[in-house]
């Protein structure tokens, strides 16, 4: 594995890991925020949970590409006989370097947990797919479709489908969406009230539903490990189901007419679809009652309690992540370059044009001389290892020190041997 590509696994799995305390903090921050807004309009709230879910997946992303950006930068400050650098925050006794050593089995790990989710994205939207080709229309009620189309003021063709064994009214498709219609409902449902469902889809329709709710799939496929993601989420479809609901019953001006389509689906006891919308995402029960009284919201403390819970998490990892006093009063081994003799290019590795980076670790006394060195990454050749080891060990090093005495410490060194 090159150089890069180590770099590359290494920043990715520290990213991962910084995630952690990064999504408890925005899911910390949602709370607050969606329960003082527990009586704004949905569409408020709405936005508020999509952006927070964005800032998940820009996090990370912005913190991943500045690592690059560092690891890059690393890289070239090797001369052209190579050229050596300290590894920050990387201290052998720490769980920070227990991460690091072990960073390539989390990247495995989150590759392999995304594939699957991603394959099972991939199957569904393959299931969709196929329910569209394979089972037909209804005449009757396509034309219907069409009419509450037009009402909604839509351009696009908006097809049905009438699938068996389906659990819901499904909408799928962006510039050609297709509305999934169970069988049973066809034959067992009032016609005036399974045309409030449809209302619902189509209000889907309208606002482009499928695509956000796609990419909040691309997120829980990445961020999968997380709960404040699928906290976050949860409550994006949540609020989404609530304006659909606002924009049906605006359309047909009946609200008590979709409360009792949703009462009659509930009654059917179908289960959620999470691949596409459909009209009974969320809490059939806590929209019927909104369509049916709109009552104004009190502060619900036990609903409150999961996020008082997660502002103690986020103050617990604040508290451990500040130094204490001891701590402060500690410094590292730091490296005097002034010291050092630069390694010479071992002649087979030259002949062959090898590079790479070497990470090393050494045990620097009270004396600043190290005691005791190993290597902690290697650069793919040995030889080029050993010569790293062996002339950066003769290098003079400032000794760690606690309270101004001064200790043995490790200390972490990369060196990068290029040939440009």
């Amino acid at each position: 594995m090159s150089s890069y590509a180590s770099l590359a696994i290494s920043n990715l799995g520290w990213t991962l890991v910084h995630f952690l305390w990064q999504g408890l903090l925005l899911g910390c921050a949602t709370a607050v925020l969606l329960t003082l807004m527990r009586n704004a309009r949905p569409e408020h709230r709405y936005t508020v949970a999509c952006t927070a879910l964005f800032m998940c997946l820009a996090w990370p992303a912005a913190e991943f590409a500045v690592r690059m950006q560092d690891a890059a930068a690393l890289m070239t400050i090797a001369t052209p006989a190579g050229g050596w650098a300290n590894a920050p925050g990387n201290r052998p006794e720490s769980i920070m370097a227990y991460l690091q050593s072990n960073l390539s089995w989390v990247v495995a790990l989150w590759a392999v947990c995304s594939s699957v989710l991603a394959a099972r994205i991939a199957l569904g939207l393959l299931w969709v797919k196929r329910a569209e080709q394979r089972y037909a229309g209804n005449v009757e009620w396509q034309a219907k479709l069409d009419r509450m189309s037009a009402q909604f003021g839509l351009t696009r063709k908006v097809r049905l489908r009438v699938v068996e064994h389906l659990a819901s009214p499904i909408t799928a498709g962006w510039l050609r969406p297709v509305v999934l219609i169970p069988a049973s409902l066809i034959t067992g449902m009032p016609a005036h009230l399974l045309e409030a469902l449809l209302a619902h889809e189509l209000a889907h329709v309208r606002r482009l539903d499928y695509l956000v709710n796609l990419g909040q799939n691309v997120v829980e496929t990445l961020l999968f490990y997380h709960p404040a993601v699928w906290w976050i989420s949860g409550r994006i479809r949540d609020e989404r189901e609530q304006i659909a609901d606002d924009i049906a019953a605006t359309q047909l001006g009946e609200p008590r007419r979709l409360a009792l389509a949703l009462s009659e689906l509930e009654r059917f006891q179908f289960s959620s679809h999470h691949l596409a919308q459909a009209a009974n995402g969320g809490d059939l029960m806590t929209r019927i009652k909104r369509l049916i009284r709109p009552d104004t919201q009190a502060l619900n403390w036990k609903a409150a309690i999961p996020v008082l819970g997660l502002a103690a998490a986020c103050l617990s990892v604040y508290a451990n992540a500040a130094p204490d006093a001891n701590k402060a009063a500690k410094t590292h081994a730091v490296v005097d370059f002034k010291s050092c003799v630069k390694p010479q290019y071992p002649a087979e590795s030259l002949k062959a044009g090898n590079q790479g980076t070497v990470t090393l670790k050494f045990l620097v006394g009270v004396d600043g001389k190290a005691k005791d060195s190993a290597i902690v990454t290697s650069s793919g050749f040995a030889p080029m290892d050993e010569a790293a080891r062996t002339a950066i060990a003769k290098c003079s090093f400032k000794p760690a020190s606690v309270a101004g005495q001064p200790v043995e410490d490790w200390a972490m060194m990369k060196y990068v041997w290029t040939l440009k």
